[in-house]
């Protein structure tokens, strides 16, 4: 109705995950960057955790729009309380892989198959489980257990796990899941987005949809919402949806404080006001947090570091982490492209023999070599990406303020 009216496009504020309104506020920003470190590992599993509605699967939606899908194959698993062996059936299932028989043992072999085939083609997978918070420590562990597919010293699959904040204290708490933590190469929180940032994101989701300043807001309407919705993205959907159906049914033009006070009563009375009361606190500059992990280490424990110091420190050790990676990538290149000189010699000499048979195993040899040199610079290019994007954070971040003022 107020699409019409307003003479929008579409609906600038539905509740369902859509990468075509993707905003990028600062904790997007950050969660983007370590996501980006994590893929470009290629192993191990990336966390992301955050509040009911705060775009997690929206950011992860974004961020695979990018992905060449001849380079990554990508299954995404949305949980509900799996057991182990279930779990292992549905990662199957979201694979598109026929399983014979309903047996663990069938499921996995099928699994192992189609992950050698993927890692043959050149293409690397990708595990994306949504709501993990649902998942049992056993279903966890049979996860974990995924993680060990190999081909040769290459792992197989990677694994994406998405939860609400509970899931985040489950994996640091839990002595069942040391193995697992041990695996965690990267992980990020979501935040709410700071009270400055929601403007910004209001008016680019109307513009996503054609909007041209009708209607328009008063300034301290976004002041108002960032504090009925504590900065969460849904429950400023929620709001700002309402509002716009409040100004299409009132044929008003522009969105003020008693609108908004309106909406909050109505929402208040039908009881869907309830979220947005429960609002996620926002952190200050000097609140105990938890720091994210940032190497191949665990998931390191709740300390009381602030914030600013949080922010460097993470930054730092991914981009430190990126180019201790990035060395070893390319030692482990010049190797190959050493094995591949050798076995093309080695060819043209048995050639030179006539050995036949000689001729067609160094001819397997050479292309097994020339395929893995050709991997090994696909993960060059990934890693250069991953620390230029690093880098542009840090950069940005520092020239904001907040690094100066941790330096300082």
């Amino acid at each position: 109705m107020f699409d019409d009216f307003y003479g929008l496009q579409a609906r600038p504020f539905q509740l369902t995950p859509d990468p075509a309104f993707y905003f990028e506020s600062l904790t997007h920003r950050k969660a983007l960057s370590y996501l980006g470190y994590g893929l470009g590992q290629g192993e191990g599993f990336v966390v992301i955790t955050g509040e009911v509605g705060s775009g997690k699967s929206t950011l992860v939606a974004h961020l695979m729009a990018t992905v060449d899908p001849s380079r990554m194959t990508a299954a995404n698993v949305v949980t509900s309380a799996l057991d182990g062996e279930e779990i292992v059936h549905v990662v199957a299932q979201a694979f598109g892989l026929p399983v014979e028989g309903h047996d663990k043992a069938s499921a996995l072999g099928a699994i192992e198959t189609f992950l050698h085939e993927e890692a043959r083609a050149g293409r690397r997978c990708l595990l994306i489980v949504d709501e993990a918070q649902n998942l049992t420590v056993s279903a966890l562990e049979e996860l974990r257990m995924l993680s060990n597919f190999q081909l040769g010293s290459h792992p197989l699959l990677q694994t994406l796990l998405l939860g609400q904040p509970e899931f985040r204290d489950t994996l640091m708490e839990s002595d069942q899941l040391e193995q697992l933590r041990q695996r965690v190469i990267a992980a990020h929180h979501l935040g709410p987005m700071q009270p400055q940032e929601v403007q910004a994101y209001i008016e680019h989701r109307m513009s996503c949809v054609g909007w041209t300043g009708n209607p328009g807001f008063d300034p301290g309407v976004f002041a108002e919402i960032h504090e009925a919705t504590g900065g969460i993205p849904r429950r400023i959907n929620q709001i700002v949806n309402r509002l716009l159906l409040l100004g299409a049914v009132e044929q008003r033009v522009q969105i003020d404080s008693a609108m908004v006070q309106q909406v909050l009563d109505d929402m208040e009375a039908d009881g869907s006001l309830a979220l947005a009361k429960n609002k996620a606190p926002a952190v200050s500059q000097t609140e105990p947090v938890a720091a994210e992990a940032v190497d191949a280490g665990e998931v390191s424990a709740v300390q009381p570091v602030h914030v600013d110091a949080i922010d460097t420190a993470a930054a730092v050790a991914l981009i430190e982490a990126a180019l201790a990676d990035r060395d070893a990538q390319i030692s482990e290149l010049q190797q190959a492209v050493l094995e591949l000189a050798n076995a093309a010699e080695a060819r043209e000499a048995a050639e030179g023999r006539g050995n036949d048979d000689q001729v067609a195993a160094l001819q397997a040899q050479l292309a097994e070599a020339s395929a893995r040199a050709d991997r090994l610079e696909a993960r060059l290019d990934e890693q250069e990406h991953m620390l230029r994007h690093t880098l542009t954070m840090l950069i940005e971040w520092i020239e904001g303020g907040d690094g100066r003022r941790e330096a300082a």
